[in-house]
């Protein structure tokens, strides 16, 4: 009796878990609506044109061969399920809009890659930085190893050849690719990044990534200085507060390294 008692309070719980997490995950995503809404005028006019695309269409088709309920249920499932997508786009649009040319874009886009479609990915931001903020972020995946910096490319390719020339002790044949985020012939923009990412050349298989990782990790794993690397993206306009913060941190960093 105790034990079915346990067993339902339980089920009790972890329902009521689930209907927390719904509820959460709706609240954001209605502020996330709400925030774009205002800052894209063009959301709403997308997002109802992709709504009534399918929905027009297969009504038309019921005219010819009928069952205009079924195919209006049908076109207004397809509909939602285009609105939906077309605010996910204009919403990632935007983020990647506001985020271009921060400290941390990158870092942000690459925390945000996802796996699938037989690819693995797994990121560690700020492998390497210095007192000006610029940033080496390692993603290692079926590609192999991508060093991926931002910041003054002068100073990003010297800090990428360091991190390379780490990496060549252990990874033999293992194929690593350099890549600088910003506008500049040559460079990736940082909307494009994961883009880029994806269309590189899977030289080895989903399942070594971890391996491969474990690997890297072996003759990396020692105190980076993430410090200087701030957490994220800085909003456009940030107060003076903030920056200043960053200044003193660089600036000890700085009076550390002469020391």
């Amino acid at each position: 009796m105790a034990k079915d008692i346990r067993v339902k309070e339980n089920k009790k719980a972890e329902r009521a878990a689930k209907r927390a997490k719904r509820k959460q995950t709706f609240s954001q995503l209605r502020q996330a609506f709400q925030l774009q809404r205002k800052r894209d005028k063009k959301l709403i006019p997308y997002m109802v044109l992709a709504f009534l695309v399918p929905v027009v269409l297969l009504l038309l088709l019921s005219l010819v061969f009928g069952s205009w309920i079924f195919n209006l249920i049908i076109g207004i499932l397809l509909g939602v399920m285009a609105a939906f997508w077309v605010f996910s786009r204009r919403l990632q649009s935007g983020v990647y809009d506001q985020i271009e040319g921060e400290s941390g874009a990158a870092a942000w886009a690459l925390s945000n890659l996802r796996d699938g479609a037989g690819m693995k990915w797994i990121s560690q931001p700020g492998v390497a930085s210095n007192t000006h903020m610029d940033a080496v972020h390692r993603v290692v995946g079926c590609p192999g190893v991508v060093l991926v910096g931002e910041g003054s490319p002068h100073r990003v390719k010297q800090l990428m050849g360091q991190e390379r020339k780490r990496l060549s002790r252990i990874l033999g044949d293992t194929p690593v690719y350099e890549v600088v985020v910003g506008d500049a012939e040559g460079q990736v923009p940082v909307k494009k990044l994961q883009r880029h990412l994806m269309r590189l050349p899977r030289n080895i298989k989903k399942s070594e990534v971890d391996a491969l990782n474990s690997r890297v990790e072996s003759i990396t794993r020692r105190t980076s200085p993430q410090n200087a690397l701030p957490k994220g993206p800085l909003p456009r306009g940030a107060k003076g507060g903030q920056m200043a913060g960053m200044n003193r941190r660089a600036r000890r960093a700085a009076n550390r390294g002469k020391k």
